[in-house]
């Protein structure tokens, strides 16, 4: 018969084991999230590569590989320590403890920081130049991106804090539609600005030249891998395996669905705005997918599906701001109302969980949208002064993917050997 003694020890190895195994758990989570987002900057890629004239395809599938390598290094070595005071400069052995969680932790929040870039490239495609958007790359994930990311999400500056005493609450974020879309859209804005329309997009006659997406197949296939690759960026923002909430992911499948159907109604069956309607609806939800109704998720979609077509329509015809992609309406603008709408749709009266507050979701997206607008117009503003942001007016009228490249997407005709 076993003692007293030999019981507990059997009790104590079983919690043991019960934590590595729950270690083990969270890390494989936690990476399965990472390599996801990581999937979607492929998405990134083939959406630009699909809406961009054929000239200068080659240049949007570098730039999103490129950029991602440099926020890679920026944010491992700066960037990371900025927002959360975690460093990685010890030996491989402390580094692997507990399953090396700390580490993979790291690749998730680094492929959020790295569609900040991902995101402004699709704003001023067909006409930057390539180095000065990597220098800008490195500045924004370095420094100013996880400057937001450790104020909302650490209380950096003491931030929530301010919030709470202002407001009476916290900035609701679940998965960065403030943080990470908000932010880079408007980042964008003043970029798009600063460069420019592209050469005889606006005509002085008040006309407008048309340039139609050179590739619907590969438009498709980036909302494709972004939208899959979404379900990760949402639902692995939990960040352990026992907080994984399958509200979350119908919330996010109800605002894709949402954002979707109005973009094609509003749209007019245009395949432009029906690729791009999930993508507003995935956007606006990702601040409240945790606390929402799914009827108010597919709501909030809608609404962001609206959003964008109707932004869109009026950046690029009325006030003539060429916006490539549109980031500004998509990222920018449903990145905004989603933090909004977290502040409603959360509200246990419109059936959310509730401990949200709608002032502060306000205050704290507009502190967001400042900053991002201070950000944007600095780096891009300082480059465009010292280094020049823009193609000179050949290399933009022969193409990025000539000029910078020295290669087609498809050349015409293979060298005669």
């Amino acid at each position: 018969m076993p003692s007293f003694g030999a019981i507990v020890f059997h009790q104590s190895d079983s919690h043991n084991q019960m934590d590595q195994l729950k270690q083990g758990a969270d890390t494989l989570f936690i990476l399965l999230g990472a390599v996801m987002v990581l999937a979607m900057h492929a998405g990134f890629a083939f959406l630009e590569l699909g809406t961009v004239r054929g000239k200068n395809q080659v240049n949007a599938l570098v730039k999103i590989l490129v950029d991602f390598c440099v926020s890679t290094i920026v944010y491992f070595f700066v960037g990371y320590t900025v927002a959360y005071g975690v460093d990685f400069f010890s030996g491989a052995g402390t580094l692997a403890q507990n399953n090396g969680y700390a580490l993979v932790k790291f690749f998730f929040l680094l492929t959020f920081a790295a569609a900040i870039p991902a995101i402004i490239s699709g704003g001023i495609a067909e006409r930057a130049k390539f180095g000065p958007q990597l220098i800008a790359t490195a500045v924004i994930v370095g420094v100013f991106y996880p400057l937001c990311e450790g104020a909302v999400w650490n209380n950096k500056f003491g931030f929530e804090d301010w919030l709470q005493h202002l407001t009476g609450g916290q900035l609701h974020d679940f998965a960065g539609s403030v943080v990470v879309h908000a932010f880079g859209g408007w980042i964008a804005l003043p970029a798009v600005l600063i460069l420019g329309a592209r050469r005889n997009r606006y005509r002085k006659d008040g006309a407008m030249s048309a340039h139609p997406p050179s590739s619907i197949p590969f438009l498709a296939l980036g909302s494709w891998i972004l939208a899959v690759g979404w379900f990760g960026f949402n639902v692995m923002s939990a960040q352990t395996i026992d907080k994984i909430s399958g509200l979350v992911a119908v919330n996010s499948l109800m605002a894709l669905v949402g954002g979707t159907l109005v973009a094609v109604l509003m749209g007019k069956n245009d395949p432009g705005f029906a690729y791009n309607g999930p993508l507003a609806g995935l956007v606006a939800v990702c601040a409240g997918s945790d606390i929402m109704h799914p009827a108010g998720a597919l709501m909030v979609g809608a609404i962001a599906g609206a959003l964008f077509v109707g932004m869109f329509t009026l950046v690029q015809n009325k006030w003539k701001i060429d916006d490539v992609l549109g980031v500004w309406p998509l990222h920018g603008m449903c990145g905004a109302w989603g933090g909004i709408a977290a502040g409603i749709f959360g509200q246990t009266g419109l059936g959310g969980i509730g401990g949200v507050n709608l002032a502060t979701q306000v205050v704290g997206t507009l502190c967001v949208v400042a900053l991002a607008l201070l950000t944007g117009g600095l780096v891009y503003g300082l480059l465009n002064k010292v280094a020049g942001l823009r193609l000179s007016h050949e290399e933009e009228f022969e193409g990025a993917d000539l000029s910078v490249h020295r290669i087609k997407a498809t050349p015409e005709q293979e060298v005669s050997w």
